[in-house]
Formats: structure tokens, C-alpha cells, sequence
């Protein structure tokens, strides 16, 4: 129910944003509508863990405002997408075989975006911030919750998977199509310690590794987007 909640408080916020720009009379300003869905790499850089990135899928919505008599455009964006990334460990403590402990996170981001038009509106820069409210880690095979973390004597693979929910992240990326359609790649870099509230877990026995937990969400984005 909260992520429904949050979901429709962020398609109300877009639709009520672009009715207002909308309503500029000075310029001949375009509205638009996107639906956009493609694939995602991602991964958590941090000291903590080893990590690899997976892929993983992402849809969502865009309200775009064409300014024709400014040097870029605009959209308001919200994104769905299930991401998954992997953390090195085994079953056994300190000698054990190194495993692939694979993660799933959901996550719902809302982003407002300046488009640079580099060659008019068929190729532009694209730039902005992002806010972001994702799940826990969620191990994919549950019967690796009890595998041990590479790098710490006694951190289970379930020991990890409280994260932070809420972040802060910048996106940058290319912009390439026609009106009616465009591909797009982004990366998406968070500027917030996603792995901030497992400082607050005073059950974790972080010792044989750092005491503090630091990590940064690393995205790969490429979409296909239908503009209406």
C-alpha cells in the first residue's frame, strides 16, 4: 500500500506540473507524453563488499515541455524498474569457494530533467536530479541468506539487505530519435550512502572488515521511448 501511496502521489505531482506550464500564454509552449520501458545495469560501489552488476528491466512515464525559443526542454519522469547486482561470498566463513550471492531491489524514482538540444530536438544532453524510493535487498535463492560475506568473519548475506529506502541521485545521458520516438542512455549516480541504515544495526559483527558501511548506487539506463 505505500508503494501504491507514493506512486500516485508522484503521477498527480507530474500531471499537476505540466497543467500549469501548460498554461503559459506568452510562448507557444508544446506538451507531450512519453511511455519508455528498456533494461538496466546496475551495481553498488563500495568498500565494503565485492559487487558485479546484473541486469534488470525499467519502465515509466514522462511529461515533456518543449520550450522552442530556449537552448533545451524539460520533462518530469518517473521510473519502475527491478535492478539486481551481485556480492561476492560462500557458505563457509574465511576459506570457502567464492560464490555469486545475487540481490533484487524495486525501485520507484521521480526525476526532473533538462534536455541540451545538440542537433534541435533529435539529439540532445540530458541532465538533472533524481529522487529514489526502493525496496530492501532481496536475495533471489533464499537458501543463501546463511552464506557469509566476503570480507567480514560473521556478516550473513541476510545481514545486508536492510538498506536505506529513500536516496538522492543525479542522472546524466544522450537523447536520439525523432517526435515520435527516441532511444536514451543514462547513468545514474547516488550522491546518498544507500548502505547508511546498516550503520544503525548494532546486531551485524562487522569484525574482519571496515566497522562502517559506505555505498554509492552505480545505474546503467538504455530505454526505447514512444512520445505522444
Amino acid at each position: 500500500m505505500k508503494h501504491n501511496n507514493f506512486i500516485l502521489l508522484v503521477v498527480f505531482c507530474i500531471g499537476f506540473v505540466t497543467t500549469s506550464l501548460a498554461q503559459h500564454k506568452r510562448y507557444k509552449i508544446k506538451n507531450g507524453i512519453g511511455i519508455h520501458g528498456g533494461i538496466t545495469q546496475f551495481d553498488i560501489l563500495t568498500d565494503n563488499f565485492e559487487t558485479s552488476s546484473s541486469t534488470g528491466w525499467i519502465g515509466g512515464l514522462s511529461a515533456t515541455v518543449d520550450l522552442p525559443h530556449k537552448w533545451y526542454t524539460v520533462s518530469y519522469n518517473i521510473h519502475l524498474s527491478e535492478n539486481k547486482v551481485n556480492v561476492i561470498g560462500g557458505a563457509l566463513p574465511l576459506v570457502f569457494q567464492e560464490e555469486e550471492i545475487e540481490y533484487k531491489m524495486f525501485t520507484a524514482q521521480v526525476s526532473f530533467l533538462f534536455h541540451a538540444k545538440i542537433v534541435e530536438d533529435y539529439i540532445t544532453a540530458d541532465f538533472g536530479p533524481m529522487i529514489q524510493y526502493n525496496s530492501e535487498l532481496e536475495l533471489v535463492d533464499d537458501s543463501q541468506e546463511n552464506y557469509f560475506i566476503k570480507g567480514y568473519n560473521n556478516v550473513l548475506a541476510s545481514d545486508i539487505t536492510d538498506i536505506s529506502k529513500f536516496n538522492v541521485n543525479g542522472a546524466v545521458g544522450l537523447s536520439a530519435g525523432f517526435p515520435g520516438f527516441k532511444l536514451r542512455g543514462q547513468y545514474i549516480y547516488g550522491f546518498t550512502n544507500m548502505l547508511n541504515k546498516l550503520n544503525n544495526n548494532n546486531d551485524i559483527d562487522t569484525f574482519g572488515g571496515p566497522s562502517k558501511f559506505k555505498g554509492h548506487q552505480s545505474m546503467l539506463v538504455f530505454t526505447a521511448m514512444i512520445l505522444f
